[in-house]
């Protein structure tokens, strides 16, 4: 997992955070506090002049307004003396900032100054902005403006002075006060100052605890997130620190407890997971999955097996394509397919045939998540299925065909014809002849149930097999007509076997009954049998018409004839090979034929030797 940088720590934001809002704090606490400091030094200072403004104005008044002798001092005289007193006054009150004082009558002239150096202005008129309003508005009117010299704040003030205490009363003149400010500013700015130090005093133990504090919400946090990483890489024995019985505690306890729940539930879907895969492994069906697109994500060995492709270049690709069902059925079909598809792989040499069934992966709501796919190899049951029906239909028309002849001429001697003496032996013993190869017909299919249910035993005996065939030969070759001559191809040498020599006897038979039935005339057959390994091999082989190559390996398949018509009109069930495999198998041993077209066949066996009375091993030529 990526590390998290210094300034995306949660840890840092909750400090900066914790910080920047005791500076907003402290900040709007400070404004507010110096806003009002200043506010209310301003209206102290302004107060400690105006109580001493009123009684100045009504001094100034009484002066102005008293009628004048000689013997009395001048108006100018009068007016600077109650203006140096109250001046004298208001410095000791206002801490020696009041500049000047000056009275002007309504005409605007100054009539009296505090200021020394400014006497020489008595007399003449005044150009004061703030002095010409306060007569013409007849009200009061302050200012702060910056001395020009000093460059310090100055406070002013023009205040009417009327001839009477009424608001209606005449204008006679205006007192003007300059008072220095800048005292009541550098106050403010050194409590600004002391109140700037206090902040940053408070910022510093503000960021210690912002650290400690911060710490304990993402110490856990931390501890959760190690955690975290741990269970990702399948590590569920850590566990998380509990600091506390807060919501981070509780935090912290439900995280452990997750952890716990996870772990079990881990275990519970590997063990799933392990018998998952031991099912899916350990199947005969093939096995796929895909995913809500159609792409396989998941398919077991005996698919693979089965499809004969490597996981490689199945896993991503559609399944459809995959199956090769794609021109036919697209993935949206698939989903919607309620009956098992067939996907014939047969090749002109095998037949080779899957049968898929599909399932579809829905959740609860609705939503298809993927599709499941189970693959069985019906290639046998086709077969058999197949077998079964040639089975009955070889046995209907086998049936069929003598029950037929028989109704027939059944029907003609029920018809009159048992009367006529030439004909009626004819016809019944065509119908015995029928009923005789019915009887075969059933025989050879009970012994052939019976070999399929294993429902019977084999009666063996140790027998000397040069004696065996010989004496079975014999007994065809003084019955065989004239048409084809037997060779005997075999050494003197003893060979014996533990066989049934009725089921051996009636395979030889049936072979040799062949090779006779199918030899043209004058043709040989070659009888021989020679040891190899602890088997003994026999050999039948005829000068016969042969049997094409595509065919030879299905001439032991029941009912089954190169030759229908031909074999039909021989007498034959089809059947006797059939039996003669099935008892060559049950004595362990096997058979097998090999022909050519036009110059005849060679039927194969092989039976156990008997190697305790094995003498030597034979050949033929």
């Amino acid at each position: 997992m990526q590390k998290v940088s210094f300034f995306k720590s949660i840890h840092v934001k909750l400090v900066l955070i914790y910080i920047l809002l005791i500076l907003l704090a402290l900040q709007i606490i400070g404004i507010y506090f110096a806003r009002e400091l200043e506010q209310n030094l301003k209206s102290n200072f302004r107060e400690s002049i105006f109580q001493r403004v009123d009684l100045m104005q009504y001094s100034i008044r009484e002066e102005m307004l008293k009628e004048r002798d000689e013997s009395m001092p001048t108006l100018e005289e009068s007016l600077k003396t109650i203006v140096m007193e109250f001046s004298t006054g208001l410095k000791e009150v206002s801490n020696g900032d009041i500049l000047e004082i000056r009275v002007i009558d309504n005409r605007q002239r100054i009539r009296a100054t505090s200021e020394v150096d400014n006497q020489s202005l008595i007399g003449q008129r005044s150009n004061n902005d703030l002095v010409r309003r306060a007569i013409s508005a007849e009200t009061l009117f302050e200012n702060i403006k910056l001395d020009n010299k000093t460059r310090n704040r100055v406070w002013v003030l023009a205040s009417p002075i009327r001839n009477g205490v009424g608001p209606d009363d005449e204008i006679i003149g205006v007192l003007y006060i300059e008072a220095n400010i800048e005292s009541v500013f550098e106050q403010v700015n050194d409590i600004n100052r002391i109140f700037l130090g206090g902040t940053a005093v408070s910022l510093v133990i503000t960021i210690f605890l912002g650290i400690l504090v911060a710490r304990t919400i993402t110490q856990p946090i931390a501890d959760m997130r190690k955690q975290a990483q741990a269970m990702a890489k399948g590590n569920y024995s850590r566990k998380v620190r509990v600091y506390g019985t807060d919501e981070i505690g509780q935090l912290a306890i439900t995280f452990n407890h997750l952890t716990n729940r996870l772990q079990e539930a881990q275990s519970t879907t590997e063990a799933e997971r392990r018998k998952l895969d031991s099912v899916l492994s350990n199947m005969t069906d093939g096995v796929i999955a895909t995913d809500r697109k159609g792409r396989i994500i998941l398919i077991n060995d005996p698919a693979l097996e089965l499809l004969h492709i490597s996981r490689d270049i199945t896993l991503g690709r559609p399944i459809a394509s995959v199956l090769g069902i794609d021109q036919e059925y697209s993935f949206e079909d698939l989903i919607h397919m309620n009956d098992a598809v067939n996907l014939d792989f047969s090749t002109a040499d095998a037949p080779y045939i899957l049968r898929a069934n599909f399932s579809v992966i829905q959740k609860e709501t609705g939503f298809i998540n993927g599709l499941i796919t189970v693959l069985h190899d019906i290639t046998e049951q086709e077969k058999i299925e197949m077998d079964r029906r040639e089975f009955v239909s070889n046995v209907s028309h086998e049936l069929r065909t003598p029950l037929t002849t028989m109704r027939s001429y059944l029907e003609a001697l029920a018809d009159g014809a048992w009367k006529d003496e030439n004909i009626a032996p004819t016809f019944l013993n065509v119908t015995q002849t029928e009923t005789e190869r019915m009887i075969r017909l059933v025989n050879d299919l009970l012994q052939l149930s019976r070999m399929d249910s294993s429902d019977y035993e084999l009666n063996k005996d140790i027998v000397l097999f040069n004696s065996f065939f010989n004496r079975i030969i014999d007994r065809f070759e003084m019955s065989k007509s004239d048409k084809v001559m037997f060779e005997r191809l075999f050494s003197e040498a003893s060979y014996y076997v533990e066989i049934d020599t009725d089921k051996v006897t009636q395979v030889i038979d049936n072979i040799i009954s062949n090779a006779i039935k199918y030899s043209p005339d004058g043709g040989n057959i070659r009888f021989g049998f020679t040891a190899q390994g602890d088997m003994l091999k026999v050999m039948i082989s005829d000068d016969g018409m042969g049997i094409p190559k595509e065919n030879v390996g299905r001439i032991f398949e029941r009912f089954y004839r190169v030759d229908r018509a031909r074999a039909r009109s021989m007498g034959g069930t089809g059947l006797g090979l059939a039996i003669a495999r099935e008892m060559i198998e049950a004595h362990g041993g096997k058979i097998w034929a090999e022909s050519e077209e036009g110059y005849g066949t060679t039927v194969f066996f092989t039976l156990p030797l008997n190697l305790d009375d094995f003498d030597e091993a034979g050949e033929w030529e």
